[in-house]
């Protein structure tokens, strides 16, 4: 299998966010947690030798036996026709020639043009042209106008809202702050997060001024009342001809509205909303399935203070919780337990750590993973470029115990010298 963690790529935000899109580039190393023998991964940053033999030996998988290829210019892999450059040679020599099928984090043209230019499909699609077909369906549902058009023919309920160019923002804008008196402005095209302007500014001073010229590549942008969201969820699924079904759900931890961690599964206080977040996710399934997509997408809602459910956004690609779930299904495999429940965050220490330095912070507090128990705190993503904002997964038999592990990890990163 050739992994391509294509982080760097239009799908999900504009190309102009190239900080953002550097940041998320930052992530690509938890793609070794999906690595088996004889698998390639092609990252646009390098995996350190360290991390890499971390996670295999929790997998129980040899180091040598998997392959790192770094994409030299990760920006040149979306603003071309073709595949990445320098990177087909560098993978049919790893892959000794024999390459498999290509897995993307997102379907988008340079995942299609690197699966023709290799002679392999795109997983988990029959061929690369039939991916290639549904690189339309990919590109409108990972937009937020296109998302409220399609989940309110579906039956979904949604926030009041408009979808406008940027010249009719500010009439969008002061209509629905007159009629619901919050509102959250997003470009079309973003995700985790990123770009939201909840109105009105707490320094209620020109909130509109220093928006970009446009939301993306159509230009447009989503007005929506602000909804008092006690709680955030989602549910990650899978689709293609046989038609969707579910993979997990669970509760986001977002901060203004940006993605910072995930709990899964979904707590006792949300399981009623389950049934719906389901039924809502085979919809769109079915919509995605019929228009020719096949593989992993993901729908996000909100919780109102009141109990209400609405829809937000859907991801049509591999997101930032379906990894970690990935990371726990191998781990629970090699080490024959069955954790009941799992958590990804990210928290920072007093000082800058090297990774090697890290682990043995884990390992003497007696909160490191231990395969023998099934629980502990996976680092999953390797060293943070600065050294201290560190991702991390947390496998339990409880929710009670992830949170527990959690504040032991928070203590550790505080009193570590």
């Amino acid at each position: 299998m050739i992994l391509y963690a294509n982080l760097v790529s239009d799908l999900a935000v504009d190309l102009a966010q190239r900080d953002v899109l550097r940041a998320w580039a930052e992530q690509a190393p938890r793609d070794v947690w999906l690595l088996r023998p004889g698998d390639v991964l092609v990252s646009p940053v390098p995996v350190g030798e360290e991390f890499l033999r971390y996670a295999c030996g929790l997998m129980r998988i040899r180091p040598e036996s998997v392959s790192v290829v770094v994409i030299a210019r990760p920006f040149e892999a979306v603003s071309g026709p073709g595949p990445p450059p320098g990177v087909v040679p560098a993978v049919l020599k790893a892959a000794r020639g024999r390459p498999g099928a290509v897995l993307p984090t997102a379907l988008d043209s340079s995942a299609v043009a690197l699966a023709h230019a290799l002679g392999v499909p795109v997983a988990p699609f029959p061929s690369a042209e039939a991916a290639e077909a549904a690189l339309r369906i990919t590109g409108s549902l990972n937009t937020k106008a296109a998302f409220r058009s399609t989940a309110g023919e579906l039956g979904m309920q949604l926030p009041d809202g408009r979808v406008c160019g940027r010249e009719e923002l500010p009439d969008a804008v002061e209509e629905l702050l007159r009629v619901h008196g919050r509102v959250v402005v997003k470009p079309d095209r973003s995700a985790g997060g990123h770009g939201l302007r909840f109105l009105p500014a707490a320094t209620g001073a020109g909130p509109l001024d220093d928006l970009p010229a446009v939301g993306g590549r159509d230009g447009l942008w989503v007005v929506e009342e602000r909804i008092d969201a006690a709680r955030a969820v989602s549910i990650q699924m899978e689709t293609g001809p046989r038609g969707p079904r579910p993979v997990f759900s669970g509760e986001m931890r977002t901060v203004e509205g940006s993605f910072t961690g995930y709990l899964a599964p979904l707590p006792a206080a949300l399981e009623e909303i389950g049934p719906t977040l389901e039924e809502w996710g085979a919809a769109l399934g079915r919509h995605l399935a019929g228009h020719g997509y096949a593989g992993p997408f993901g729908l996000d809602a909100m919780v109102s203070a009141a109990g209400e459910l609405f829809a937000g956004e859907s991801n049509v690609r591999r997101t930032a919780t379906t990894t970690p779930h990935a990371l726990v299904q191998r781990l629970a495999a090699a080490s024959g337990t069955t954790p009941t429940a799992w958590a990804t965050g990210t928290r920072r220490t007093s000082r800058p750590y090297r990774f090697d330095e890290a682990v043995r912070l884990l390992g003497a507090q007696r909160i490191a993973y231990d395969p023998a128990r099934g629980e502990g705190v996976v680092l999953y993503a390797g060293a943070p470029s600065d050294g201290r904002t560190w991702r991390y997964a947390v496998l339990a038999g409880s929710h009670a115990s992830v949170a527990r592990y959690e504040e032991l990890l928070d203590s550790t990163w505080a009193s570590a010298p």
